[in-house]
């Protein structure tokens, strides 16, 4: 599958494209380009870097060294946050960590109304999210580079959702990961801390000083994670008890609750 997609690339098609091609030479130049591109994916470069977008919600979205690449689980943080907004059109709404900008564009896509600041610490993740959201027609993020909460500082802005997908790898696990992470995607992207929870913690601390009441705190979580973010959260004593929503695959996935 990877070398019809990368074929595909070279040939300015898609996979249909290539079986109703399917008697056709490819041109000797091409071929020298195509096996360069097989020699990079060989060596451990995912796809998408190699062609430089990922499919994410149904959208398109550029990707580069610089962002970590949108992964399909991740919709589950979308799916519980149109569920939550079922009946509110216009909310406010705080990603932590943006990269690609996937999720923030993905949720102005489904929510016109919807007021979204975006905040990533990498100036180069930001320049990547603000292409992508160009390239949607979407306008109404505002992106802003910083840590976690520091660029809202001064502001008083609450929030009816804080969402985030962040670090939660542990240190001694990131030489035990597939190369094509390791080697490929930015570090700061999934490098959790200790036990893979610091930023949890971080964002956990603060959140409540930013949420109005009854505003909503959603995060993903790794495999075997939800316990022990769920008692980080219990004993904030600032939000509900946490709830548990399952990707598509079955596994604990996303950390909803609400300040109280």
């Amino acid at each position: 599958m990877d070398a019809e997609v990368l074929l595909a690339q070279v040939l300015q098609t898609d996979r249909k494209g290539l079986f109703l091609s399917y008697a056709d030479i490819v041109p000797k130049e091409q071929q020298e380009t195509f096996q360069n591109l097989l020699s990079r994916r060989i060596k451990g470069e995912p796809v998408s870097y190699i062609i430089g977008r990922k499919e994410f919600w149904s959208l398109t979205f550029k990707v580069n060294p610089a962002v970590m690449i949108p992964r399909p689980e991740t919709e589950t943080l979308i799916e519980e946050t149109l569920k939550i907004f079922s009946t509110q059109s216009s909310p406010s709404i705080l990603e932590i960590g943006t990269g690609s900008g996937a999720i923030s564009i993905a949720l102005a896509t489904e929510l016109s109304q919807a007021s979204i600041i975006a905040i990533d610490i990498s100036p180069e993740a930001l320049s990547a999210a603000e292409e992508n959201a160009f390239s949607h027609g979407v306008r109404s993020i505002r992106f802003i580079k910083g840590n976690l909460f520091e660029p809202l500082d001064g502001e008083n802005k609450i929030f009816d959702l804080i969402i985030s997908n962040p670090p939660y790898i542990p240190t001694d696990a990131i030489p035990h990961l597939p190369p094509g992470i390791r080697n490929y995607e930015p570090l700061i992207a999934f490098d959790g801390g200790a036990d893979g929870l610091e930023v949890y913690r971080k964002i956990i601390r603060e959140a409540h000083n930013h949420l109005k009441n009854g505003g909503h705190l959603l995060l993903e979580v790794g495999r075997g994670q939800y316990p022990v973010v769920s008692e980080i959260i219990s004993e904030n004593k600032k939000f509900s008890l946490p709830e548990i929503i399952n990707d598509l695959s079955g596994i604990e996935r996303v950390v909803k609750t609400y300040r109280i």
